[in-house]
């Protein structure tokens, strides 16, 4: 058994060990409520936005919606993981990296398939395996739709010069503090409406034309998806290591409990010794 100086240390380090976990998951807990508020309000505008653009996109010709939703015989992938440039939080981005690798494995045999990593993370993993044209770590530190814009148009004259036939992203989805959902979603090409719903009668009446509607819709379309996409994982962090935190400061205070219950049998072990030390030396004395 250890001695007790040995378990008062260990109790002293686990209690320090607590402090650190619980402020860390105080911290999270403030930023992840506004992450999830600013990604629920942006869901319903994303979503009706995409839907609009591909009811749209369906009934225009090749020539004016072609330019991003033309669908091309896949020769190069690419795709963008969305991970943290931090841990500690759970398995939030082994679970990102474990689904990029899935579909690179699955869907893209005998293609040739780049990575854009976003978040240091992920960057430090897939780069040992695969090609990584590039690697943003900054983008959290300001996360506005304006700087957003940028990579995603950056992503967009990829596809329409030809350097990429088809362009996917990987991130966590939020849905709540315990639970972030692995996901991919195609950027481009656009995917057309799905068929069930391509007989819904949409009575739109448009102005300017639909033509000049659906050109200007796209770009702000895919930069909207871009964006929610990091808004979401964004959210989905924070969820994670609140998550994580909470975990560890439960553990570290059972193992701290069940280190106070062997410090104390200890302590009370030595005292019985010596209280037995000093009645033997008494009844020496005597006799």
């Amino acid at each position: 058994m250890a001695n007790l100086k040995e378990i008062r240390n260990r109790i002293t380090s686990i209690g320090s060990t607590m402090q650190i976990t619980s402020a860390m998951k105080m911290v999270s807990a403030a930023k992840l409520k506004k992450a999830q508020d600013a990604i629920v309000a942006m869901r319903p505008y994303s979503s009706k936005l995409t839907e609009l653009l591909q009811s749209l996109s369906a009934t225009l010709d090749g020539d004016t919606g072609g330019v991003y939703s033309a669908q091309r015989e896949v020769s190069k992938a690419l795709i963008v993981v969305i991970t943290s440039n931090r841990g500690l939080c759970g398995g939030f981005n082994s679970s990102v990296i474990k689904e990029a690798v899935k579909i690179i494995e699955t869907n893209y045999q005998g293609v040739s398939v780049d990575l854009l990593n976003i978040g240091k993370k992920g960057n430090d993993i897939l780069s040992k395996e695969y090609n990584v044209i590039d690697v943003n770590t900054e983008i959290f530190d300001d996360l506005t739709f304006d700087n957003v814009a940028v990579i995603a148009e950056r992503l967009m004259n990829m596809y329409t010069d030809g350097s990429y036939d088809k362009i996917e992203i990987v991130y966590n989805r939020f849905k709540n503090a315990a639970t972030q959902i692995p996901m991919v979603e195609q950027f481009l090409p656009i995917q057309p409406v799905a068929q069930e719903n391509t007989n819904v009668n949409l009575d739109y009446i448009f102005e300017p034309s639909k033509e000049e509607i659906v050109l200007e819709l796209i770009p702000k379309s895919l930069k909207t998806q871009l964006y929610k996409s990091l808004r979401d994982s964004f959210a989905a962090e924070h969820g994670a290591r609140m998550t994580a935190m909470h975990k560890a400061t439960d553990n570290a205070k059972e193992l701290r409990d069940e280190l106070l219950l062997t410090y104390n049998k200890a302590r009370q072990a030595a005292i019985t010794n010596e209280i037995l030390e000093i009645v033997g030396g008494a009844e020496a004395l005597n006799n």
